[in-house]
């Protein structure tokens, strides 16, 4: 009969070692209480309450009562809703592929070897510390029907400027306008991506023959497509969150014709003037389903499109 192996002896462990080794855990966990406590205070317990109380009539004042899911059932014949998620998913549609498309071509002119190029990088950048109510109030004057300074110089060449601003149908389009003055911050993302693309694959398409376009198409925005996907989502994200500017631009009234009423406008709206936090809260968990979803398509379909080095 063979005969049976030794069991593993299992090393005591000195009980001075234990000690140091709780008290290090101790220490760390002191270290990490604060981030803690503020995750479970600020994020953890939040989310949970308004998930109950997207299912009451809750709104500050009063502790409300427990409604179901009229909350939801109301907000789907609620026409100002279904406005501002078209005015939303407008912004949105028009805005991040804008922005992307400007980003990179603003990226590569910035990434040239030309005498001075800090000067310019630190231009394209400066929009980007303007506050966003500083921002607004520039450019309603930049954009004023009467004497805005862009429909002076329309005027200079007989061209009949838009109301921009006043205007149902140039109110979106403004808003585009103004949130592409500064995407510097992107800028500086894609100069970061195209910095890291190794010069060895340039000078191999330079070694067979490749253009200018062949390289941009082939070299460049193949591997810029991580930044790309980042900027992307991160885009779609800020741009479901638009808020400040229209309702700077506006006062919170959304004018004209509602057009300019963004979906975390009225959010805000119903939840800090109206005091209907029940209403706002099933809003809030409707947009973050609608942000979830459209992240998780993008993440899936990034694996078709995004290109690694090395992979």
């Amino acid at each position: 009969m063979a005969k049976l192996a030794d069991p593993v002896q299992v090393k005591a462990i000195p009980s001075a070692r234990k000690r140091a080794l709780h008290r290090t855990n101790v220490i760390g966990w002191l270290f990490a209480s604060p981030w803690a406590i503020g995750l479970l205070c600020f994020y953890a317990i939040p989310m949970l309450m308004s998930i109950y109380f997207s299912f009451t009539t809750y709104s500050i004042l009063q502790p409300g009562e427990f409604v179901g899911i009229n909350n939801y059932r109301d907000l789907f014949h609620d026409p100002l809703f279904w406005k501002s998620i078209y005015n939303t998913i407008y912004f949105t549609v028009f805005f991040v592929p804008l922005s992307i498309f400007f980003g990179v071509a603003l990226a590569m002119m910035l990434n040239m070897k030309v005498k001075g190029m800090a000067v310019f990088r630190t231009i394209f950048f400066l929009p980007t510390l303007v506050p966003q109510v500083a921002l607004a109030v520039l450019w309603m004057w930049l954009l004023h029907p009467n004497f805005g300074l862009v429909n002076g110089m329309l005027a200079n060449i007989g061209i009949d400027g838009p109301a921009w601003l006043g205007g149902e149908s140039w109110s979106k389009p403004s808003l585009i306008l103004m949130s592409l003055w500064g995407i510097g911050q992107a800028v500086v993302i894609y100069l970061a991506g195209l910095g890291d693309i190794p010069e060895e694959y340039y000078e191999a398409a330079q070694i067979d023959g490749a253009n200018w376009f062949q390289k941009t198409r082939k070299v460049t925005l193949p591997l810029l497509t991580p930044v790309i996907f980042y900027n992307l989502v991160m885009g779609m994200i800020g741009a479901f969150q638009q808020f400040t500017l229209p309702y700077t631009l506006t006062k919170g009234q959304g004018t004209p014709a509602n057009s300019m009423t963004f979906y975390v406008m009225y959010l805000y709206e119903n939840g800090f003037r109206y005091f209907k936090m029940g209403y706002a809260s099933a809003m809030a968990w409707i947009l973050f389903i609608i942000v979830m979803a459209l992240t998780g398509i993008i993440f899936i379909t990034s694996k078709r499109w995004v290109h690694y080095q090395g992979k």
